[in-house]
Order: structure tokens, then C-alpha cells, then sequence
């Protein structure tokens, strides 16, 4: 009872210092011991179920679970029914999984997890019983994103759906799962998987020791361990990918990359990443390589209007309007004769509001969110525009803006894009081309100097790279996809050799 009460209070001294845990005691033999033990770590809970048990195989028994988080129907038909009324042996119970617990933590552990617990007067050893299940959501279509052709599954909040629909993609025991319980009151369960022989082993023992290096209280999502592990906390680019696709999180990590599951979300994180990664979407190799091309083409063309078009438009503007053609000026001119503000504030104005307008449409119920949204921006428009608050031009361009942001496929490189869109408007307002000139250099300069896990961010055009670059501006043919991205695996030489396809183009069949 003492060890019981000690480590209780250690465990409570945890959260506050996130010093390392305590060593773990060993469970006591005796039954009231050890039930005393439980009771007092789970004092003040209602949810947690303790039922003592009086069979033939084994003299006292006591069943502990949480209420809700195991499958009721499986414990009362695999657990109890052969216990009760067939006299079978402990270790002879109809469940897929049993494994033993022999410290007082360990059986704790795996009841806040989800499984029973079974402990036998006498017997140092605790029988625990994978019964875990509870309520959950099934697997539906992504919500956040949608493709036009590909499977339609999607990873929902529970950790072993998540990895098994993977798994089903990736058939071969190379497939390596490492588990982790990370957070020290939540315990939440997390998988870092890789591919042995593609993934680089330095990226992996990195993002293992990242993972072991994690001192928090909860993780209710990726998020938190994106943040823990990312190279450059303070930059405004992503670096590390997230997607609830199990075709997407494969097709990663059939390229050497690492994935991450979260219990409790269907997120799940990747990485190493680079700038081109987050440009591509699943309908690229999924459709003819001609059309996967043009549509990246467009994507990209986009992703300029994006972060420069405001900005342009406030330098032509402001200095340089001897660019425009005279007929072209003239009309701007006279739509901004009655506008009071200069183009930065009536820009700014503009694209406050527009992202006020996005904001509400997602947290507005998906019933009236769109329809809200639309008209919102259709009758501020105009009414701004008839008001002389902002003229016409301005609301074409931060429609036009608006639109291309969208083209962006990964949802966390399209906010660092609408971020950086706001400073390059100040220096096109306060230094014309020269202020774009500058920012965009030193955008550039900090993406070069970027890394995802030490592989470069511009990997494959800076530095330079053939077999990374043919898949940045234009996605080849898959019989002329003769090797792996380089920099995401270890052996350059070995791993291209063995992940070169023996096709021979289609012309030559």
C-alpha cells in the first residue's frame, strides 16, 4: 500500500516539474494489495469499473476496465461467459490479444487505454485482455481533401483503423512501426512508421530520438508533435506534411519518408518535406502525366498571383504608373479618383475582410458557411464600391488573390503564402518593385537555407538535383520514374538500383 501511495503522489509532483517517471514497483501478489493500490490511483472515477470475480480455476479475481473505452459485447462474450459459466483457465480466454503486466503503472496504463485488466489473488502477473473499442467514427471520405479520382477512404480518430488502412496499401514487413506514449497525462499513443531499406536511417534515428525527447502534458492531436519536432519553429513554411489519406501517407512512405499517427485524430503527419512536396496533389499521378502536368503548371502560376498580385498592383500604382499602357491607367485613375486612402490601406481593407469572410464561412455551420460567405463578399464588394471606400479594381484583385490561393493544394503551405502576402503589400507600398525586389530575396534566401530533417527545402533545384527535378514543374510518365526522390533515403547508389523499374516505355512494347 505504501509503493501504491508513494508513486500516486509522485505521479501528481509529474505534472507540475516534467521530471522523468518514477521507476515502476511491481505488482503486489496479494489481491486486496493491490485493489487497495487501484482504488486510490483511480479514486473519484466513476467511469472505471472494478468487478470481482469467484471462479473455480483460480481462487479471487478482480476485473478492472474503463467504462465506455472497451467493447461490451466482446468482454461479456469472450471474458466473462468463459470465466462465469464454461470454468475456463485465464489463459485460455477467446480474445485475439493477451499479453502480462507486472508493475503497478503498467496495469493502470492499459486500463486508461482501453483493455481489461484481470488480476488473480496470489499471482505476480496481471492478464491483460485487448477489448478496447468504444465509440467511434467510420471511415469516410476526406473532408479536407477531396480528389477527383483515387480511393475514397479516409483515416478516422482511432489509431489502429488508421494504421491498418496502411497497411492494407503497403504489404510487406519492411513496413516498421515504432509505438510511443507521449504526453503525461494523457499517455496518447503514437506510431512512427517507416519503410526499412528506403527510409534514410539518420532521418530515422533523428525522428526517434525527437519523439523520445517530448516532455508534455496532453497531445490531443499532430499539431503538437509537429511543433515538437519541425527544424525551424519560427519560419513561416511548413515542414512537415500532413494528410488523412492512407493513399497519400503509402505513396510517402514508398518515397523514404517517415509518417507519424496520433491517437485521437486522423491527421497524420510526414516528413521530410520540401517546397515542390507541398505543391502536389494525389490527382497528379493518378490521372495521364499530361494532365497532371498542366494542372501543376497552373498551380504554380497561382501560387505567384497569390503572394505578388496585391502587392503589384499597389507599386504599379503608387510609383511605377508609366508600366501600364495610357488607356489601361486612365481607367484605374478614375475608378481611384473618389477613393480617400492610398492603395496600401484600401488593399489591406480589402484583404482584412477577405480573410475575416473565409474565417466565418468555416466556422459557420456547412448548411449557411457557404451561402453566408458568397453573398457576404458579393454585397460588401459592391456596397464598399458604391460607398468610394474601395474601387473596383482593388476587388478584382483581392478576388483574383482570393482564388488563387485556393489552387494551393496543402492547406498549411496555402496560410504561409496568405501570410507572407501582407509584407511583401508594405514593401510594394513603401518602395514600389525595389521593397518586392527585397522581400522576395530574402524569402528566398530563408528557404534555401531551410531544412526538413536536413534535407534541403528547395531540394531538387537548389541545390540542383536530375532525380529530384523531374518531378518538380512536370510530373513524367511512370515507366520513366526510374528512381526514388534522392535525400529521402540512405545508400544513393543501392537504393536507386533497387527501386529501378524494369518497364520499358510504352512505344517500345
Amino acid at each position: 500500500m505504501g509503493k501504491w501511495r508513494r508513486w500516486f503522489m509522485e505521479s501528481q509532483v509529474l505534472s507540475e516539474t516534467r521530471k522523468p517517471p518514477p521507476e515502476e514497483d511491481p505488482l503486489p501478489v496479494r489481491l486486496e494489495e493491490a485493489e487497495a493500490g487501484l482504488r486510490l490511483a483511480f479514486a473519484d472515477c466513476s467511469d472505471i469499473v472494478f468487478r470481482e470475480l469467484q471462479l473455480s480455476s483460480f481462487p479471487k479475481g478482480l476485473l478492472v476496465y474503463a467504462e465506455g473505452l472497451v467493447k461490451t459485447e466482446e468482454l461479456n462474450g469472450h471474458v466473462l461467459r468463459p470465466l462465469l459459466f464454461e470454468g475456463r483457465a485465464a489463459d485460455d480466454l477467446p480474445v485475439s490479444d493477451t499479453k502480462k503486466a507486472c508493475t503497478c503503472q503498467e496495469v493502470i496504463r492499459q486500463v486508461l487505454q482501453g483493455s481489461a485488466v484481470l488480476l488473480r489473488d496470489g499471482s505476480p502477473e496481471a492478464l491483460v485482455l485487448s477489448v478496447a473499442g468504444g465509440e467511434r467514427r467510420s471511415i469516410q471520405e476526406p473532408s479536407t481533401e477531396a480528389a477527383i479520382r483515387g480511393p475514397r477512404e479516409g483515416f478516422n480518430e482511432s489509431l489502429q483503423v488508421s494504421l491498418s488502412l496502411v497497411r492494407l496499401r503497403v504489404r510487406t514487413p519492411r513496413m516498421k512501426t515504432v509505438s510511443y506514449s507521449i504526453g503525461e497525462q494523457t499517455r496518447t499513443g503514437v506510431i512512427l512508421s517507416y519503410i526499412e531499406g528506403i527510409a534514410n536511417p539518420s532521418v530515422v534515428d533523428e525522428v526517434k530520438e525527437r519523439l523520445a525527447r517530448i516532455r508534455i502534458d496532453s497531445v490531443l492531436e499532430s499539431g503538437y508533435i509537429e511543433e515538437w519536432i519541425e527544424d525551424n519553429p519560427y519560419s513561416p513554411f511548413p515542414q512537415l506534411h500532413y494528410s488523412e489519406r492512407p493513399d497519400t501517407v503509402a505513396a510517402q512512405l514508398l518515397e523514404g519518408r517517415f509518417a507519424i499517427f496520433v491517437d485521437g485524430t486522423p491527421f497524420v503527419i510526414m516528413g521530410p518535406v520540401t517546397a515542390w512536396h507541398m505543391m502536389q496533389a494525389s490527382e497528379d499521378y493518378y490521372e495521364r502525366f499530361l494532365i497532371g502536368s498542366f494542372i501543376r503548371w497552373l498551380r504554380y502560376v497561382f501560387v505567384f498571383i497569390a503572394l505578388f498580385l496585391p502587392a503589384v498592383y499597389i507599386a504599379v500604382t503608387t510609383f511605377h504608373q508609366d508600366m501600364l499602357p495610357t488607356t489601361l491607367i486612365l481607367s484605374i485613375a478614375a475608378a481611384r479618383e473618389v477613393i480617400p486612402f492610398p492603395a496600401l490601406v484600401e488593399a489591406l481593407i480589402m484583404e482584412i475582410a477577405f480573410e475575416a469572410l473565409r474565417e466565418a464561412g468555416i466556422r459557420l455551420p456547412k448548411t449557411i458557411g457557404q451561402t453566408v460567405s458568397i453573398l457576404g463578399a458579393l454585397v460588401i464588394g459592391q456596397a464598399a464600391v458604391q460607398a468610394g471606400i474601395v474601387s473596383a479594381p482593388m476587388v478584382i484583385i483581392v478576388s483574383l488573390t482570393g482564388i488563387a490561393s485556393f489552387c494551393i493544394p496543402r492547406f498549411n503551405f496555402a496560410i504561409s503564402i496568405r501570410m507572407l502576402r501582407f509584407p511583401m503589400m508594405f514593401m510594394a507600398g513603401a518602395f514600389g518593385i525595389f521593397g518586392m525586389s527585397v522581400a522576395s530575396v530574402l524569402i528566398l534566401c530563408h528557404m534555401c537555407n531551410l531544412r526538413s530533417f536536413g534535407v534541403p527545402y528547395l531540394s531538387g533545384i537548389a541545390p540542383y538535383q536530375p532525380d529530384n527535378a523531374k518531378d518538380v514543374f512536370v510530373r513524367v510518365p511512370w515507366w520513366n520514374m526510374l528512381t526514388r526522390p534522392a535525400g529521402m533515403n540512405g545508400s544513393q547508389g543501392e537504393s536507386r538500383r533497387s527501386v529501378r523499374r524494369r518497364l520499358k516505355p510504352p512505344e517500345t512494347w
